[in-house]
């Protein structure tokens, strides 16, 4: 247990991580009510699920690339203060149009392009905040601890939100939301920086200066290179489960919000499981990493034709629990590779390989779904992330450790 919380050293994760699994519960429950909301709007039309994943992951295709470079020029407290604050008013907005009844799945499209946009900063001055807080020694802990809360939130929050969408609509859903983001805002500005881990001495980059020279560091790591392109597999045909869930509840097995809840939520469990196995882990492991990616790969191919819903939350219990133990090994390995003056830009890559194929993944998904129901989806998925697992771990045994470097102590302890 010790070693599993042992982030928790320090005030400032502390802060973050209590701000975050509030703020998260809320977010959770915005993304379960806007997929519901697509499909009552469009009366079940499945490929319209894949357009709202389009225009949510097509600012990661546009801008994500430079994301990193932004997050190496400037503070990153400063910069997830600013991404949360355009969050609430995101969530505002939705709240407004739910509420106000006159809400049209183009304007949802709008607003999720918005919010995707401000998440391209977010998620990697987060990571780039985490590594401030912490240090390099403990960062594969607390990656592992943010995939804990951030799968935590996501028992809560959709269980919250399948009873709210059957009772209350998906307004008051994007309202909690609004609210929640006071937490991690508090959170942020109750910091010290005087706790902060230090940075080497560097330059800042210019954007496509240093965009450059992120890929071309990445390109002289072999085994960086081989976590990437099984990242990008992964998240390109096996992680498209905010088209998939709500299909698979309202659709397949003729649910209702209730279902959909139960099963983003179980899924989440799986998931807090898997990250909290990463937790307790000294370090990042390869072995685990493909370990999980099986898992995670292999229960999809087994989920394909459930019809029961509680047959098919025992395999997305699995599915979360190996998807976490995957997502947080190769997150902690690539950033712990990085050096310095290039961790933001490195982050950014490994984001942009997560999340720069979604609007092809999403409509990709969403006409699958369309086409056979969630059984082509889930089969083609699992089979090809299986796949691609194989290939990745071939790769990995033939190439050598990365080498991972010391960092100094802040100049005062939290």
């Amino acid at each position: 247990m010790k070693r599993t919380f042992s982030s928790f050293r320090y005030r400032n994760y502390r802060l973050f991580f209590t701000g975050q699994l509030i703020s998260q519960t809320g977010s959770w429950m915005q993304r379960i009510a806007l997929g519901w909301f697509v499909l009552e709007l469009t009366h079940n039309d499945a490929f319209a699920v894949g357009v709202m994943a389009f225009a949510q992951f097509l600012p990661y295709t546009i801008f994500g690339l430079f994301a990193g470079v932004i997050t190496d020029r400037l503070d990153a407290r400063r910069l997830v203060i600013s991404t949360q604050l355009a969050q609430t008013i995101v969530a505002a907005a939705l709240t407004w149009v739910a509420f106000g009844g006159f809400a049209r799945p183009w304007m949802l499209y709008v607003i999720a392009f918005v919010n995707g946009t401000v998440l391209v900063l977010d998620v990697p001055s987060r990571q780039q905040l985490t590594y401030r807080m912490v240090g390099r020694e403990t960062l594969p802990n607390a990656i592992a601890l943010n995939s804990s809360l951030f799968n935590a939130s996501r028992v809560f929050g959709p269980s919250v939100a399948g009873i709210l969408l059957g009772f209350a609509g998906v307004g008051v859903c994007f309202l909690v939301n609004a609210i929640s983001f006071l937490a991690v805002l508090l959170s942020l500005f109750a910091m010290r920086t005087r706790d902060f881990f230090p940075f080497d001495a560097f330059e800042r980059p210019r954007i496509f200066a240093g965009t450059r020279e992120g890929l071309a560091y990445v390109r002289g790591q072999p085994r960086m290179l081989a976590v990437l392109a099984l990242t990008v597999v992964l998240s390109t045909f096996a992680f498209n489960f905010n088209v998939t869930l709500p299909v698979l509840a309202k659709i397949t097995l003729h649910g209702h919000g209730a279902v959909y809840g139960f099963l983003s939520a179980v899924f989440g469990a799986g998931a807090l499981a898997g990250a909290l196995i990463a937790a307790s882990r000294a370090r990042a492991s390869t072995r685990v990493m493909i370990i999980g990616a099986l898992v995670f790969t292999g229960a999809e191919v087994l989920l394909a034709p459930a019809r029961n819903a509680y047959a098919a939350g025992l395999l997305l219990f699995l599915v979360g629990a190996g998807f976490t133990a995957w997502s947080a090994n190769s997150n902690a390995s690539v950033q712990l590779a990085a050096p310095d003056r290039l961790r933001g830009r490195i982050i950014g890559i490994y984001f942009y390989a997560f999340n720069g194929t979604g609007p092809v993944a999403g409509l990709f998904a969403g006409w699958l779904c369309a086409q056979g129901g969630t059984e082509l989806a889930f089969a083609l998925a699992g089979v090809i992330g299986i796949a691609g697992t194989i290939a990745a771990a071939a790769a990995l045994r033939r190439r050598p450790p990365i080498q991972i470097p010391r960092q100094a102590e802040p100049a005062q302890a939290a």
